[in-house]
């Protein structure tokens, strides 16, 4: 699925989250926010979430295992290329950035550790180890309390100057604040298109 300008200066790639399609209400919202800012957004499905339209139960296989799913979709691209994600799929991308020499990485919502648990910052680690090395310029749009890795946790992780934190104010695993906060979805996804594109160009 695409999204933006055909002469955008720059393609971000957007694989979906775990549980969640590529045309899900979320996906689409974000991808029309950045086509609006000039991005053309380019959505795919790995093939396991692809299953699941004809009935296919396969669970979600690791990270590791779908990275080549990824690269492809990279393969049959030109120009500048970003890659990016939701939760899962901005993992992934984070993965394999380097290798296809990506302009930019773009997660929203990165699963730092799982909820309820301490993330391993041993630089072995699947999910921060490989960060630390990164070369590719990474952008972050992370709620400030993701269970996935909070305000007060990911500034402690010794992360690089290469990779750039934007904090969606109350904003949970898919950056929705509470009522309570005064915010609304809309507006900290909004904020998180602008901080993308402005990443981006």
């Amino acid at each position: 699925m695409v999204d933006g300008p055909d002469d955008a200066t720059t393609t971000l790639v957007l694989a979906h989250g775990a549980g969640a399609p590529m045309d899900s209400a979320w996906m689409t919202l974000v991808a029309g926010l950045l086509g609006d800012r000039g991005v053309r957004v380019v959505r795919f499905e790995f093939a396991y979430m692809a299953a699941r339209r004809t009935g296919g139960r396969g669970g979600q296989p690791r990270a590791e295992a779908v990275v080549e799913e990824y690269r492809a979709v990279v393969a049959g691209l030109t120009g500048r290329v970003a890659v990016g994600g939701k939760s899962f799929g901005g993992r992934v991308a984070s993965m394999v950035a380097d290798s296809v020499d990506a302009a930019a990485v773009v997660a929203l919502g990165y699963p730092f550790h799982p909820p309820g648990k301490a993330a391993d910052l041993d630089p072995a680690s699947n999910r921060i180890g490989h960060l630390l090395s990164l070369r590719t310029p990474m952008l972050v749009c992370q709620g400030e309390r993701d269970p996935f890795g909070t305000a007060e946790e990911v500034p402690g992780y010794g992360l690089p100057d290469g990779v750039v934190l934007h904090w969606a104010p109350d904003g949970d695993h898919s950056l929705k604040p509470r009522k309570v906060s005064g915010r609304t979805e809309r507006e900290n996804l909004t904020d998180a298109a602008d901080a993308i594109a402005a990443f981006l160009a």
